[in-house]
């Protein structure tokens, strides 16, 4: 199979974990940059060993040999470039979030389709196998009836973060909520109402710590907790009548088996574990740093080159972007809100 030919627009960190993961890809070759200036853009291709630079992010995209561009920007400005990419042609992956709104979500799609191209939003763990994996085992019945989902994904971040800034689209739970609430989404569907409080260092600054509680259909509720000036914690934990699945490094993916926690009867409240291997066919050296990334690349740049609709569509993340608004008002305002 082909590889896909990417072009890379950046200003933000995660460009660098996704073309070292990607440097030796059979899917996904990037063969342009643009930084947003013509020193920055020459820097950062010889520093990744990408063929061409471009001083602009419009002649990123005016760029033949470009078949497909990742964003990898500030979250404001998401939308506008992805849209600009899509109108020049070019299919897109978008880092989270895509938009800042429901309807910059429902835009960018409004675009694709007008096109006739494709985009994704790179929220990356639902890609990963082990993330699949939870699924099947929740699927098949193991734990039960589903009862309760709850997760984490926090981290101390440095002060001068872009994702911490409001201005930019920044905040606890649209840097690392994002993630949480999807997973949440992935086991339990879509919530019916929600219940969030945040945390300010000040009424201007973005949300730093972010916490919240969500009613899914079926009487299943889900909790998060998600943080900017936390000490580091992923967790992600789908519990039902019979036990529970535990996925250790949920977010960012690693080797470690997920963790099926059958309990026994109530008065000996004894537990059977079982672990499962995440990718027993070794498709990918999940010890590496950042496999995940290339495990997204290639589930899109495959599906592209196959003439196939990608995964995690418009309905994923216009529905993600209807779940963040209300998380958003909820928090502002301090009381739950319905979601029709």
């Amino acid at each position: 199979m082909r590889r896909v030919k990417w072009g890379l627009l950046v200003t933000g960190g995660y460009a660098n974990v996704a073309l070292a993961a990607n440097a030796a890809s059979r899917t996904t070759e990037f063969v342009a940059v643009s930084a947003g200036g013509a020193e920055e853009s020459r820097q950062f291709a010889q520093q990744h060993g990408i063929a061409r630079d471009h001083a602009t992010f419009e002649a990123l995209l005016e760029d033949d040999e470009v078949e497909a561009v990742f964003v990898a920007l500030h979250p404001v400005d998401h939308v506008e470039w992805t849209v600009r990419a899509l109108e020049a042609g070019k299919h897109v992956l978008c880092e989270k979030p895509i938009g800042l709104s429901t309807e910059d979500v429902e835009l960018v799609f409004d675009t694709a389709r007008k096109a006739g191209r494709h985009v994704v939003e790179g929220v990356m763990f639902r890609h990963h196998p082990q993330t699949r994996l939870a699924q099947k085992l929740v699927r098949e019945g193991r734990i039960g009836d589903l009862m309760y989902v709850y997760a984490a994904c926090t981290a101390a971040v440095p002060p001068d973060y872009f994702r911490r800034e409001r201005s930019l689209g920044g905040g606890a739970m649209l840097d690392l909520g994002v993630f949480a609430l999807s997973a949440v989404r992935a086991f339990a569907g879509e919530p019916t109402r929600v219940y969030a409080e945040e945390v300010r260092r000040s009424p201007e600054s973005a949300d730093h710590n972010f916490t919240a509680s969500l009613r899914l259909p079926g009487g299943v509720l889900g909790q998060f907790v998600v943080g900017q000036d936390v000490a580091r914690g992923d967790f992600l934990h789908v519990v039902g009548t019979k036990g529970r699945v535990v996925v250790h490094q949920p977010w960012f993916g690693g080797a470690e088996p997920v963790e099926l926690d059958l309990q026994g009867p109530v008065p000996l409240l004894e537990s059977q574990k079982e672990y499962f291997p995440v990718d027993p066919e070794g498709a990918y050296r999940l010890e590496e740093t950042f496999p995940i990334s290339r495990i997204q690349f290639d589930e899109i740049s495959t599906a592209l080159a196959e003439g196939t609709e990608p995964p995690f569509g418009r309905d994923e993340a216009v529905a993600q972007a209807r779940a963040v608004a209300a998380l958003l008002e909820s928090a502002a305002a301090a009381r739950p809100v319905d979601l029709a």
